[in-house]
């Protein structure tokens, strides 16, 4: 465990001691006083590491956002913003983004920079950060972000201290959302170089908060960083609380008990053994709860979906019913979304009933891309077209789940009985799921696809023909899709980007390689007394406005 010391006020000297003396049970200190002005949450799965090249799920993306920053970022409504970056142009070609930094940002004060004191980010960190990225010695989970996209002999280059420059291999617009991702963090050389494999537990970066100490699997402290360089529109520097203190409780029992004793600021989604006792089936709260807890709900960047193995050079394929287009579309129809939304989700997300491209994208249009809804009628005439009427002859088809959807999957296969179709679920392991759908070795199986930046390129590149699997695991290929896709990544008016995201979505859902369930929401449960804590479609934790009362 490491901890930095200089300029730490009194309640993190209180946390620092009480991690020493009891793994922070609860915060700082007993007093009040002490804890009035940190923010509690808790991280069931734990955090793996504080080096942003490795913040590859939420757990690690939380914090990472907290110490880090990024040439851009994205606001709540998932519009893109200048960060680090105040500006940027694009060379005529679509191939160089120039970018002006901030003159104003300073690394967190660190005993790896002269006199302990944080020294100002230049365009110099910008470059060493990406490509370490790709750098095959760093060996980051995020290194595919620029695969085939950057130039291979110059990516990165500093042209001076303020002025940062990115060469592509070809015009590759959604390149901005992807210098959002927590990737992208912008981190000091020499604090990397010094703590080596330790960075990842004593991170250095610019962010609005500081890394103050860590005791792995028990709590994670985080400080503010009095010398951030963002203020709010009277002037006040960001951000307003002292600090975070992240616990790793594994239970979700234990995690909502703490919540209901407030010493959680809130809690991120809702543990299905609970979420009847907290909600009705239309996705309100319970009047028992009102005025003790708050719900806010956000369309979150992910879609739950069937995905359907339709390589037919596959010998798997060859003699499956679901190679057939009228037999996937017949399963689209089969089965009541809206009723399976509301009954087992309770209300917790949105239809799946347009395309593959998620609610709360800008692209997303359902009165364009029409999708499928509940209609018997329309099931019952495929099948017979493809040869099996009322599922006369068609063969059993095996669905491949993992336990905490078993019910959903239980619920299409028995409305789908009703059409003649024999459906068996097959309950496995998620890390069994995803070795099999990565080997293409899962003919019918269940899928979701949560965006790791705010374009609707990251959703198509799951068909784009070229793309192995992942992303492209049930191996759909089609000349339409892939031409209206490359024209689109191309594309650098959002209006006919638009438009082509919209025919290509479209194409995929008429082919049926997918059974699009819900669009999903984000789901949080929160303290009454939290001031300007909103979620967002990535359901990024963000922090740097958050007031508590």
């Amino acid at each position: 465990m490491r901890i930095q010391y200089s300029k730490i006020n009194k309640w993190l000297n209180a946390c620092i001691a009480g991690l020493l003396l009891a793994l922070l049970n609860f915060g700082c200190s007993n007093s009040k006083k002490d804890i009035a002005n940190i923010f509690f949450y808790n991280e069931q799965s734990g955090i793996a590491s504080l080096d942003p090249a490795f913040a590859k799920n939420q757990s690690t993306m939380w914090p990472a956002h907290q110490l880090f920053n990024t040439l851009i970022e994205t606001d709540n409504d998932l519009n893109l913003k200048p960060s680090l970056a105040t500006h940027w142009t694009i060379s005529d070609d679509g191939k160089t983004y120039t970018f002006i930094l901030r003159p104003d940002v300073y690394f967190h004060d660190d005993a790896v920079f002269a006199n302990n004191k944080g020294r100002l980010l230049t365009a110099y960190d910008v470059a060493y950060s990406l490509g370490r990225i790709i750098d095959p010695k760093t060996a980051s989970p995020g290194g595919w972000i620029f695969n085939g996209k950057v130039d291979t002999l110059q990516p990165f280059t500093a042209i001076n201290d303020s002025t940062f420059q990115l060469k592509l291999l070809r015009p590759y617009h959604p390149i901005l959302g992807i210098l959002s991702m927590q990737y992208c963090s912008i981190v000091p050389k020499e604090a990397v170089e010094e703590y080596g494999n330790t960075f990842r537990q004593h991170p250095v970066g610019t962010g609005p908060f500081k890394f103050v100490a860590w005791e792995e699997g028990q709590a994670l402290i985080l400080g503010k960083n009095e010398n951030y360089f963002e203020k709010d529109s009277t002037g006040k520097r960001l951000p307003y609380i002292d600090g975070i203190k992240i616990s790793f409780y594994d239970s979700k029992a234990t995690e909502f008990l703490l919540f209901r004793q407030k010493q959680l600021s809130f809690i991120n989604d809702i543990e299905a053994s609970f979420k009847d006792e907290v909600l009705a089936k239309n996705g309100t709260l319970r009047k028992e709860w009102d005025g003790k807890i708050i719900l806010k709900t956000h369309p979150y960047l992910n879609i739950e979906y069937l995905g359907i193995l339709v390589d037919t050079t596959n010998t798997l394929v060859k003699n499956l019913p679901t190679k057939h287009k009228k037999i996937r579309q017949a399963i689209n129809y089969g089965f009541d979304r809206k009723k399976m939304v509301l009954y087992l989700r309770n209300s917790l997300g949105t239809p799946a009933e347009s395309g593959f491209i998620p609610a709360g994208l800008p692209s997303f249009n359902d009165s364009i891309v029409k999708g499928y809804d509940y209609n018997p009628t329309k099931a019952a005439a495929l099948l017979r077209e493809a040869g099996y009427p009322s599922g006369k002859g068609l063969p059993q088809i095996k669905l491949l789940t993992i336990p905490i959807y078993a019910d959903m999957a239980n619920f299409i296969a028995k409305q789908l009985s009703e059409q003649g179709m024999n459906i068996q679920v097959e309950v496995v392991q998620k890390a069994l799921l995803l070795e099999l759908t990565s080997n293409s070795q899962a003919a019918f199986f269940r899928g979701s696809w949560i965006a790791d930046y705010p374009d609707a390129e990251n959703y198509l590149s799951v068909f784009y023909s070229k793309n192995p699997a992942p992303p492209n695991y049930t191996r759909y290929s089609n000349k339409n899709f892939d031409t209206y896709f490359e024209k689109a990544i191309a594309e650098t008016n959002d209006s006919i980007r638009y438009d082509l995201y919209r025919k290509a979505d479209q194409q995929v859902i008429d082919d049926a390689p997918v059974v699009p369930l819900w669009y999903d929401k984000v789901v949080w449960l929160v303290q009454p007394n939290l001031d300007g804590f909103l979620p967002n479609g990535l359901n990024l934790l963000e922090l740097r406005r958050v007031k508590l009362n």
